[in-house]
């Protein structure tokens, strides 16, 4: 593991992020700004990506750039790009399912790939504007620089555990603007962390199984984001497909066990330099 490369790449993948969002949350805290970007948050959600390739320049030089702009687009194997594109809607179904049993009615699947945050995209545009900022732009960094550096000394469970604590502190910002994270009280906030642990474990589970794919890490991310933040018109449809990604997070872990979460051999830099070779 190499730790000083991973102390440079949370210290910039934080400082940009929180940098970005700055206009956004520092009005929490009485200090009056403008955001100067349109999407403001969604720029944010670059700073990991920005964190990864920084800093593989730095310690990696051009073969670890170009191994991991070839990552980007790897989508073989196709099986893994497949389940990334569909399981988000898998969980979709079953939740809307939970929801009219719970609620008592369906939600308006209808309003799939909407947003009422940007009601000026359409489909397409709400699903890009989550592949780019969210997908690639936490992935690329999350699973594509940190999580394979950390596998080189712990097990996958074990290196998901620790990445998920610098994931969830990276959110912290949110907190202060927006407005589904403002509102959590400390039940939330423990409900909120345990799901970003469950996500981590679908996350290494994918990003193992691909053989180190960033194109279906990034798929995945973009799209659970897009089935997530729909307004269904079913205030309890979100929790309910919480629960069904926590139930597979636990399923992936029993099935294939803490040691690699994925068939195969879990995916360390040490793979990568075999590559590169």
């Amino acid at each position: 593991m190499k730790f000083k490369a991973l102390s440079i790449f949370f210290l910039l993948a934080y400082a940009i992020s929180w940098l970005l969002w700055s206009p956004l949350w520092l009005p929490f805290f009485n200090v009056k700004t403008e955001a100067f970007l349109p999407y403001q948050h969604g720029f944010g959600g670059l700073g990991p990506l920005l964190a990864a390739f920084l800093t593989t320049a730095i310690f990696d030089g051009k073969p670890g750039l170009h191994l991991l702009w070839k990552r980007l687009f790897q989508w073989k194997p196709l099986t893994w790009t497949a389940i990334a594109i569909f399981l988000p809607f898998v969980f979709a179904l079953p939740g809307g399912l939970m929801a009219r049993f719970s609620d008592g009615a369906y939600p308006d699947f209808s309003k799939m790939g909407t947003s009422g945050e940007f009601p000026e995209l359409n489909i397409l545009g709400f699903l890009l504007y989550n592949i780019v900022f969210f997908g690639y732009g936490e992935e690329v960094g999350w699973r594509g620089f940190v999580l394979p550096r950390l596998q080189e000394k712990y097990s996958a469970l074990a290196a998901t555990l620790l990445l998920s604590v610098f994931w969830a502190g990276w959110h912290l910002p949110l907190f202060a603007y927006r407005p589904g994270y403002a509102s959590m009280n400390v039940a939330g906030v423990i409900g909120w962390f345990f799901s970003i642990v469950a996500g981590a474990v679908l996350f290494t589970w994918l990003f193992n199984g691909s053989r180190g794919s960033l194109l279906a890490c990034a798929l995945f991310h973009g799209l659970t984001d897009v089935v997530f933040l729909c307004d269904y018109g079913n205030d309890q449809m979100m929790q309910h497909i919480g629960m069904l990604v926590t139930i597979w997070g636990v399923a992936v872990l029993l099935i294939w066990g803490w040691r690699n979460l994925a068939p195969g051999e879990r995916e360390t830099t040490t793979t990568f330099d075999i590559e590169k070779g």
